[in-house]
């Protein structure tokens, strides 16, 4: 297996900038998400560590081993594409098998990785079948076959379950999981899917605009986002955005004066979860504008002084109705506070609770 190095790497065709230059490190073993929306780079990067685009600067190092000039046939990296890129006119087996033609590998022992593979990824009993005879989760197997079948240092995957329905997009994250897992080979999935991300990966880089955003856990980027970016991009229903403005120790957003601990001045976005906001006695005010059941949650949108918001409630049935008159609170743990010129969380300082409570209450701005 392989650690990973990024260098300075960055990726541009003519004045157009794809990847930013790039540093990054990933461990032996590791497995790591590389998440963001369409265009921010986090492809790019997979096809140059793959060694399909050519890095315009920098350097990318295997286990300290320099292979920016190494083609991608003599990297040993596993590749999954999106659209698994199947041979049509072979069979599963011959699919699997294709990679160890260019290694040299005695014909006896290349049979047994082939069968040894398929066994590993449940495919053993659709050998001789084609891939126009294999339901998508099965083509998504003999994919991943194809690529770990050469025993990899690198198991790349770009986007590989964005072709399965929900259910199978379920039950294949564990699996890729658990086969990773079981495998210990260092591990790079590309998604647009933050809950891939955060299910399957020990990291998550998320990307915007070919930089990197934010490198962590996936409760670092939940609960401690660096960015308004990844504060917006991660958690479902997404976070609530408040405009407002810091001063004197005090935050204010619309008519309603928050207080703050730490020193902070200027405008400022105050994040707050749909879950981390609940109905109370007292609180913030408003008025349920519309509800929306999720299964085992309900999503309401409610009209409030600090604008429209955005509530999740633990219930499979609402508890209030469209109209209803309500109060939230929510704790000051959990409200995050940005600074609006440059959106990156302002670290030091933390929304504080009115003497005697563990939440924020609204106090009217005289």
């Amino acid at each position: 297996m392989a650690r990973i190095e990024l260098n300075s790497i960055t990726k541009a065709w003519g004045d157009v900038v794809a990847v930013e230059p790039t540093d990054l490190t990933i461990d032996d073993g590791e497995f790591v998400a590389i998440l963001g929306p369409s265009g921010c780079g986090k492809s790019t990067t997979l096809f140059m560590l793959a060694g399909i685009y050519a890095p315009t600067g920098g350097e990318m190092t295997f286990d300290g081993h320099l292979v920016n000039e190494v083609e991608a046939k003599d990297r040993n990296v596993g590749i999954v594409f999106q659209s698994y890129a199947l041979y049509p006119h072979m069979t599963v087996r011959d699919n699997i098998g294709f990679p160890l033609k260019f290694k040299d590998v005695p014909k006896d022992r290349a049979v047994a990785l082939v069968e040894e593979t398929a066994r590993l990824v449940q495919v053993e009993e659709l050998l001789d079948r084609r891939p126009s005879q294999l339901s998508g989760g099965q083509q998504q197997r003999v994919a991943l076959a194809r690529a770990l079948v050469k025993t990899p240092q690198l198991l790349l995957l770009d986007e590989p379950l964005s072709n399965l329905d929900a259910t199978l997009r379920l039950s294949m994250r564990t699996e890729i999981r658990a086969l990773q897992q079981r495998t210990g080979i260092t591990t790079i999935l590309v998604t647009h899917d933050q809950i891939e991300a955060t299910t399957m990966a020990d990291r998550i880089i998320c990307m915007s605009k070919g930089r990197v955003e934010q490198i962590g856990t996936p409760e670092d980027l939940y609960r401690r986002p660096d960015s308004l970016f990844v504060a917006a991009f991660i958690g479902a229903p997404p976070i609530n955005l408040l405009p407002g403005r810091a001063s004197g120790g005090g935050l204010t957003v619309g008519e309603t004066r928050l207080e703050l601990t730490g020193q902070a001045d200027g405008d400022v976005v105050l994040g707050l979860r749909p879950e981390h906001l609940t109905f109370a006695e007292s609180g913030v005010p408003g008025r349920i504008e519309g509800i929306e059941p999720m299964g085992r949650e309900v999503l309401y949108r409610i009209e409030t002084p600090l604008g429209e918001l955005r509530v999740l409630e633990g219930s499979a049935v609402p508890s209030h109705g469209v109209g209803a008159a309500v109060h939230l609170r929510f704790s000051a743990n959990d409200s995050l506070v940005f600074d609006a010129a440059s959106e990156r969380r302002i670290a030091e300082v933390r929304a504080q609770a009115p003497a005697g409570h563990d939440t924020m209450e609204q106090r009217q701005h005289a």
